[in-house]
Parts: structure tokens; sequence; C-alpha cells
């Protein structure tokens, strides 16, 4: 019998293809964005998916109807607890953000509610940052009221195999019955650090270069806006730094550090994407090193999504839903670990 698990704030299901992989089997899913929703249930048709707000999720009627729900899995919307919202003084950091505290508190009733043995609890590594201390601090304190020990860490998806230098927190709880969970042991490392007993990262040209073609379509997929003439100069693996005068450009164009890390980025053949994100712009990247836009198929398996993993809606609809997710196979090596060990 395959180990059933609920889904929360699932996205285009992220975790659950890295879970169905090691074996477990989603019941239930659930997000508030429709076009995510429709991926979903194209994705796995035997789940029952809810388009609903997560406070009027009754959690209750899921264990009535499956009678038994072993894990909970999701990732509460990061952008509160984001590296960008530090910038966005209009906004509310953290559990002051109302959809911050609403999220993570929810998903603890989620926990009360289903009582499973265990739960994933999945968000951007600046969730431990000294300014969330509090949010950390909510999650400690509900799994202890619930009778739950946890285990987190940040990790780098970029370690377990995947091409993306992607850092999550990746909190694990179980049922303080059961043993300590032991985390799993990165498998690559970067190659100026090579740790012994790990292969390479893995890179994007080892990943993109058999669908590396040329498209008609290419030309309007030219990236950069206005500034498409000075992307072509910039080195693949590089951003507008290479145009000021700290890297001893001729013609400084640009203030150092003046701008967003992503501006004008390129991907280089020989190392991990930097971090997909779930907006699509003009000028921020990761772009080709062709200097265009990434192909939707291309930063799926930046995230490390098989091909036939179906996205529905327009280019920034399907963007978003890769980007917002959790890359399956960093979450399948913490499925597999979890299966190992408790079931």
């Amino acid at each position: 019998m395959m180990p059933k698990i609920v889904s929360i704030f699932s996205g285009v299901g992220g975790i659950d293809f890295g879970f169905e992989k090691a074996g477990f089997k989603t019941v239930f899913a659930t997000d508030i964005w429709n076009r995510a929703c429709e991926s979903i249930s194209v994705n796995f048709p035997n789940t029952d998916v809810i388009c609903e707000d997560i406070v009027n999720i009754n959690f209750k009627e899921i264990l009535k109807k499956n009678k038994k729900i072993d894990g909970l899995v999701g990732g509460p919307p990061c952008p509160p607890f984001s590296k960008s919202r530090f910038y966005r003084k209009e906004k509310d950091r953290g559990l002051d953000d109302v959809d911050g505290f609403t999220t993570v508190s929810n998903y603890f009733r989620a926990v009360e509610e289903l009582n499973p043995k265990f739960f994933f609890f999945e968000n951007v590594h600046g969730f431990v940052f000294k300014p969330h201390h509090e949010a950390l601090k909510l999650v400690e304190n509900e799994s202890e009221r619930l009778g739950y020990k946890i285990f987190h860490d940040v990790v780098n998806a970029a370690d377990f195999g995947v091409a993306q230098t992607r850092q999550r927190f990746i909190c694990i709880g179980i049922k303080k019955e059961l043993e300590d969970f032991k985390y799993p042991t990165p498998t690559h490392s970067e190659s100026s650090k090579m740790i012994e007993g790990t292969k390479k990262w893995v890179t994007c040209g080892d990943i993109l270069n058999d669908i590396d073609y040329d498209s008609p379509d290419d030309e309007k997929m030219q990236a950069g806006s206005k500034h498409k003439d000075i992307l072509k100069d910039i080195p693949p693996g590089d951003n507008y730094l290479f145009f000021t005068k700290e890297r001893n450009h001729p013609s400084p164009l640009f203030e150092w550090r003046s701008r967003y890390w992503s501006f004008l980025l390129k991907l280089s053949p020989n190392r991990p994407s930097w971090t997909i994100q779930a907006s699509h712009s003009n000028n921020m990247g990761p772009f080709h090193w062709k200097n265009r836009f990434l192909r939707i198929q291309e930063i799926k398996r930046i995230q490390s999504f098989e091909d036939n993993h179906i996205f529905l809606g327009n280019y920034k609809e399907q963007w978003r839903q890769v980007g917002n997710a959790v890359p399956p196979k960093l979450a399948e090596v913490f499925a597999r670990q979890i299966k190992k060990q408790y079931f």
C-alpha cells in the first residue's frame, strides 16, 4: 500500500512529482490559482484537486474520506519571507504580512486536523533570516504543541543533482515517538570545491545541449528589452556588472551593485542555472547564453521536471508555474529518505 499524502499550496505539483517517484500517493491537492489547479489535475488524474483558499479547506473531511493520511506536504507562498521583500518597503515582511501569517498558521491547522506521521514544509532560504525569527518560532512552537519534533536546514538543489543553484529551507516534522530524521547526504558538489564521494554539479549544458536548436522564432525571443544590444556583449555566466568600472570596463554603463543580481544575467553552459523565479521579465534573467529568453522546455529541465509533465496556459502562466515549484528531484530525495526511515 502506497503511503498517502495531502498536498497544500500545491502549485503545479513539484513536491508531488517527487514524492510520487519515491512511492507516495497524493490523494488531495489544493491551490488558490486556477491555472495551477488545472495543470495538476491533468498530471494527477486520480487526485482530488480543489482550487480554494487554504482557510476554507476542511481537512477533517479529507481525513474522514481517506481513513488515514500518512504525510502532509507543501510550501506556503514565499514572498513575505523572500530576500526581495527587504527592498519592498511598502509591504510587510514575514508574519507581519497577513498572507504570511495566514498561510503558515493554516499549514499547522492542516497538521492538527490530519494528524499525519510526518510533514514536509518548504520555503525560501530567507525563512531563517533574523527578521523572520517569529515565523520560525511559530513553526517550532506549533510542532511542539502538536507532538512533532522538527529537523530543518537550508539546502542547495544543485547539491542533489538539480541543474540550478536554488537554495531552499526544508523542514521535516516527525511524530515524537519516531526515530530522528536523517538528512540526505549531498550527491553533488561544486567543481572548485569537490567533496569526496560526490559528482560534479549538473550544468545547463549537460541538460540543455540536446534541445539547443535554432528556431525562426528566436529573433522574437531576444531578451534584454532596451538593453538587447549590450546583452550580446555580456559573456555567458555574467550579468550587468560586466559593464562597471569595478570590472575594468572601458565604457562603464552601470554603478556597482545598483541593480538586482539577475539584471541582464546570462546562463553559462558550464555551470548550473541561478534560481528560476516565478515572474518573467524582459531584462531580468537568467537568459540563454544565445541572448534569448529560455523556452518552457528548458526551464522545466532546469527545475528537474520531466519533458512529459504538462503545464497549461500561455508562456507567462507556464513560466510562473515552473518558477513557483519545488524541483521534483529535490523533493524526491527527501521523500525517499522519509520512506526509507518510516515506511
